[in-house]
């Protein structure tokens, strides 16, 4: 079992059981920009890195509309409808 904190609370560590993995990553990619300052700046980045790297990788870009609320449901029903992995930019 591993521990992970969660940022929106770190009082009480939550207990999860990490999904098996396959050692190949293959599929959607969801890259969310959380509309902070220069996010778009490291996914543009990381985007390239994964299109050079990892050839069988879809990459799927999505923003939320402002960084200081939660994505909207409707969002966030997208990117799990249409992807297997996400990534998430939180830069400044």
């Amino acid at each position: 079992m591993t521990t992970i904190l969660d940022p929106t609370d770190e009082r009480v560590p939550v207990a999860r059981t990490v999904t098996p993995r396959t050692g190949a990553i293959r599929g959607n990619v969801a890259l969310l920009d959380i509309s902070k300052p220069r996010g778009n700046i490291l996914l543009d980045r990381l985007e390239t890195q994964l299109a050079e790297r990892l050839p069988d990788v879809t990459v799927n870009r999505y923003a939320k509309p402002t960084f200081t609320k939660p994505a909207p449901d409707a969002l966030r029903r997208d990117i799990r409808d249409a992807n297997d992995f996400v990534i998430e930019a939180l830069a400044d």
